[in-house]
């Protein structure tokens, strides 16, 4: 394979890498910038999104929607409903008793909401991987002798188009002007009439529901889940999110693609191979923090008294 073909190889694997990052990335940045959480649930978010899309799409098999791309798009739209819906019920009972409360009383409160899901999965599923069966054939196209199947080039132009269509709605609506006001002055907010505890749930419907979608994609695209599936890209979703610039909508992008191309072309470099992507991945992270503690996309903030 030549060095072109290697380039191709790679930025296609780290693109669909990153949009995985990136999505889940989304959810962690929007709760941190408009709670002040580092919301350590979002993880097995992304895991129960994977099995909540496996159950729709093993019944829509049977019927005449199917398992293909149709029962594909009409199991992700579902999902996101109905995890975005599970996503503000946590808020709602986990979270908002405690939002004037110390922000380790909150953090406490996510891990725990965190160890209920986590071990919930595991108990329904015994501890065993589930196979992620689907209608979609491997046919794809070739550049040179890199062969791209049709389901990563799909994935990789939806993950892009969700991501898109967050930036629309939180630059160009009224309810995502309210969410970018409340991140800056809550209790401003409030005073000009803005019902807080509304975004606030919004914002938990809207991040679950990006976290379930990517949950949903990586089923599609390894071909089986486990309840452990969320550990791992949790970290690295939030990594990206710290690299991009915790809070920040555009950063959490960025910092997903940006780690997700990271560890694929890092895999080429010798001596580093696939086994020590996340030592790689987490080197970057040290050095970016050294050099640019507030994430590529951060500015300072002053604290006011």
């Amino acid at each position: 394979m030549s060095l072109q073909e290697i380039v191709i190889q790679q930025l296609f694997n780290g693109l669909l890498l990153g949009s995985f990052y990136g999505l889940v990335a989304l959810g962690y940045s929007m709760v941190y910038g408009i709670i002040r959480l580092l919301n350590f649930a979002h993880a097995d978010i992304y895991m129960v999104g994977g099995f909540c899309s496996l159950s729709l799409l093993t019944f829509f098999g049977g019927t005449f929607i199917g398992n293909g791309w149709l029962g594909i798009i009409v199991s992700m739209f579902i999902t996101m409903i109905i995890v975005g819906l599970l996503g503000v019920v946590i808020e709602r009972v986990a979270y908002k008793p405690l939002r004037e409360a110390p922000r380790l009383s909150l953090l406490i409160s996510a891990l725990g909401v965190s160890m209920i899901l986590y071990n919930s999965a595991m108990v329904v599923t015994s501890g065993e991987y589930r196979p992620y069966k689907t209608g979609l054939s491997y046919e794809g196209f070739s550049i040179g002798s890199v062969f791209i199947t049709h389901t990563q080039a799909i994935l990789i132009v939806a993950a892009v188009i969700l991501m898109l269509i967050l930036h629309l709605f939180i630059t160009r609506t009224m309810y995502g002007k309210a969410m970018r006001a409340i991140s800056m002055d809550r209790d401003c907010c409030r005073l000009m009439g803005v019902n807080v505890n509304k975004i606030i749930a919004l914002t938990f419907f809207v991040g679950t529901a990006l976290a379930a979608s990517a949950g949903m994609m990586a089923g599609v695209y390894y071909g089986s889940l486990h309840f452990y599936m969320g550990f791992v890209i949790g970290i690295k979703a939030f990594t990206a999110a710290v690299i991009g610039g915790i809070g920040i909508i555009p950063g959490a992008m960025l910092g997903g693609l940006m780690l997700g191309l990271l560890e694929s072309f890092g895999t080429q470099i010798p001596f580093i191979g696939s086994a020590w992507k996340d030592v790689f991945s987490f080197i970057i992270l040290i050095l970016i923090l050294i050099f640019k503690p507030t994430g590529l996309l951060g500015k300072k903030e002053s604290e006011r008294m």
